[in-house]
């Protein structure tokens, strides 16, 4: 081996325990139990807090701002509908003038079922979460807390004998408690059954770029300096687990293909030639566009990726629409990529994208460049989110439900994973999952 690749891999080992995925132990205990749908699901939790009216209401401005009753769909690649006439501001360009061209030749309402009108559990951004992995919501449940109940990775891997490349969760930052999402809490379950995390943005951005990504190595007298600049870096982003991170095994095959891809990604970063979507001028633009790497990569039965963009409705309703508009892009390449890009995973795929929560009725004060005013998530309007569903065995051009008649909860989606999944009864058994939970496919 020469010597540079070998510190590159080196350099690449210390950073996979640190900013790259978390790797786990594998090997299949068990063979599920129940008839798999599909060899994958892709969850996307969409996209920081989307509101009804401008998502699946397809009112754009005609019911959020005083004086501009301007209708429309800016989601016309989940969505059927026409988009709006006037007052555009959502694509790019000078102002938000040019929307983005749809991707989609038939839209994901056409290719697969779209659940209209649905309960979130949590008008909160972390319980929403939670309610989607751990198929519950817990009222103790707290900020900095991993889930308390089993999330849908532990019961594939502890029931389905899933390992851990299988199974992954794609977070767009380490803040916050997103890295807490990958396994529970659950004296049953735990670390040996979760999924690799993987922060993208983080492990790419320009810090880990400029002291990873060319593995460079740091002369011991006069070049501490940048290294103790990444060692600040990651102990702050990592303060959140309080004690450091778990110590977590896998196969040495395991080991070596995820250092062999975070150092592909590297080369890639650099050269600019990430699987991102066309337009992939924001952060959850990006982090579909590593998770399509990832899927490419190692196939795995279960991919989450989280979105936040759109939370930027707290301020700047303008800057909503934008990442609303995007965020239906980037899902619209995943689909496409996962399609044309992936034979293993092409229409043995099942998508499911669902919000975590949606957003106020009424505005807040703050108005932004257009005088509109932001939304905030606390009320009733909150709860009201919807599904997506999308893949083989899902009835094409389907709507359940609709205002004023909710049907089902997020804490389905969990479930529905599980029996695409095979390992349906044995969620069920647990007794872990919130009230009234039910598989989007029992409700077809």
């Amino acid at each position: 081996m020469k010597r540079r690749t070998f510190i590159k891999r080196a350099g690449l080992t210390a950073a996979g325990g640190l900013v790259a995925p978390y790797i786990l132990p594998s090997g299949r205990l068990f063979a599920p139990t129940g008839a798999q749908l599909a060899g994958h699901v892709v969850v996307v939790m969409f996209a920081g807090g989307v509101r009804q009216q401008e998502a699946v209401g397809m009112r754009y401005l005609d019911d959020s701002q005083v004086g501009d009753p301007y209708p429309g769909n800016i989601m016309y690649n989940f969505l059927n509908g026409d988009p709006p006439e006037q007052k555009i501001v959502y694509g790019t360009g000078l102002g938000g003038v040019d929307p983005i061209p749809q991707l989609l030749g038939s839209t994901l309402q056409s290719q697969g079922t779209l659940f209209k009108e649905v309960h979130a559990l949590s008008a909160g951004h972390y319980g929403g979460l939670n309610s989607i992995v751990q198929g519950s919501t817990v009222t103790t449940q707290g900020l900095k807390q991993r889930p308390l109940n089993p999330t849908i990775f532990e019961y594939l891997r502890r029931h389905g004998g899933y390992s851990a490349t299988d199974v992954w969760f794609i977070g767009n930052g380490i803040g916050n408690s997103v890295p807490l999402l990958n396994y529970s809490a659950h004296p049953e379950y735990g670390a040996q059954y979760g999924a690799n995390f993987f922060a993208p943005t983080v492990t790419f951005d320009s810090v880990c770029q400029q002291f990873m990504g060319d593995s460079k190595v740091y002369h011991p007298e006069n070049e501490l300096d940048p290294m103790y600049k990444l060692k600040y870096f990651l102990d702050n982003n990592f303060a959140n687990y309080g004690g450091g991170l778990p110590n977590l095994g896998n196969t040495e095959d395991e080991k070596q293909s995820i250092k062999d891809f975070i150092e592909e990604m590297y080369d890639k970063t650099t050269a600019n030639t990430i699987a991102n979507p066309p337009i992939s001028d924001n952060g959850d633009a990006q982090t579909i566009g590593y998770a399509c790497e990832v899927l490419k990569w190692f196939k795995p039965a279960c991919l989450f990726v989280n979105l936040t963009g759109v939370d930027n409705c707290h301020s700047n309703f303008t800057n909503y629409l934008r990442a609303l508009h995007r965020a239906d892009h980037s899902v619209a390449h995943l689909w496409n990529y996962i399609q044309n890009e992936i034979p293993e995973m092409a229409n043995n795929t099942v998508m499911i994208a669902t919000p975590e929560c949606g957003r106020n009725d009424e505005p807040n004060a703050i108005v932004d460049q257009n005088n509109w005013k932001a939304y905030d998530h606390s009320d009733a309007n909150a709860q009201r989110v919807w599904s997506m569903m999308v893949g083989p065995n899902i009835p094409s051009n389907l709507v359940i439900g609709d205002e004023g008649n909710q049907i089902g909860q997020v804490t389905d989606t969990m479930l529905t994973c599980a029996e695409i999944l095979g390992v349906k009864d044995e969620v069920l058994a647990s007794g872990n999952l919130a009230s009234g939970t039910t598989s989007l496919l029992d409700q077809i």
